[in-house]
């Protein structure tokens, strides 16, 4: 895929915004408060993978690796092994689910309440993956609702968004601001500070191919100044996370962008020596 050429514009705009992260971080510093700084969070989705003797195997192997603690580690597991993963994972690992139902309780068959998930000691919730999009149908209706269960049961929602290779052919940045909005509009300020971002190019999720660190920080800072919506602190304040194909060879360039704090981590996350790199 062809990499847009920095002009001089591009390049004013991530200068501006790398120093809009450091200041950010040095005003954490500074208080005290780390909700001021955007700590590099590495999420692990596992999806639909690993039988139950290679997952405990798996997670005894993660319980065993030492993870950069700068960075902020969370992995979520297939649903059923929620309760060894809580059990097996040391506290600096946080536990997270792929996919929770917005209502508490009633007949909804095969769905999680949060408050199961939190009673298992889950404190991370993907929300609007594109897969749950495509495959199952969620709206953004249904993701806003989700978003403020979490939010309700004192999770931190993990908020997805991203287009589809013929979106990226229109006007695909206007088509992602509506899409963050959509559900953003439905929160406050304080409950859209407590959300976690995550953009995720569908044409690059299992597909081998990767957003270049540029495209994906043109897209990141785009949102973030969406954000100001609310205000400046909320535009410095919540993370915005790179999921598409992340690997151990393209990481490193990815988190160089000013406006990229993290990744959502697919296949990569079920290699146990790439996913330590990535976290290291």
């Amino acid at each position: 895929m062809n990499v847009k050429r920095l002009s001089d514009s591009d390049i004013d705009a991530i200068a501006r915004a790398i120093l809009a992260r450091e200041e950010s971080c040095s005003a954490a510093s500074g208080s005290g408060d780390q909700n001021d700084a955007r700590s590099v969070t590495i999420i692990a989705n596992w999806k639909m993978n690993l039988d139950q003797d290679e997952a405990l195997s798996f997670l005894t192997a993660l319980a065993g690796t030492t993870f950069n603690p700068q960075k902020r580690v969370v992995v979520c597991p297939p649903s059923v092994y929620l309760q060894h993963s809580a059990s097996t994972l040391p506290k600096p690992i946080a536990l997270g689910c792929q996919n929770v139902h917005y209502e508490s309780k009633g007949a909804y068959t095969g769905e999680l309440s949060c408050s199961m998930l939190k009673s298992l000691g889950v404190s991370y919730v993907l929300a609007g993956h594109s897969e749950r999009r495509t495959y199952f149908g969620e709206t953004s209706e249904i993701i806003a609702k989700k978003v403020k269960a979490i939010l309700n049961y004192d999770m931190t929602p993990v908020i997805c968004f991203g287009e589809t290779l013929n979106q990226r052919q229109a006007d695909y940045l206007t088509f992602l601001e509506n899409q963050v909005l959509d559900v953003l509009l439905t929160l406050d300020e304080k409950s859209v500070e407590r959300c976690v971002l995550a953009y995720e190019p569908v044409w690059a999720i299992g597909t081998g191919e990767t957003a270049s660190p540029e495209q994906a920080q043109e897209v990141h800072a785009h949102v973030r100044r969406v954000l100001e919506k609310w205000s400046q602190d909320v535009a410095k304040r919540v993370p915005i996370l790179y999921g598409g194909s992340v690997n151990k060879k393209n990481y490193a360039s990815l988190l160089e962008m000013p406006d990229i704090d993290g990744a959502l981590v697919g296949g990569a996350s079920l290699d146990l020596d790439a996913f330590h790199a990535i976290c290291s």
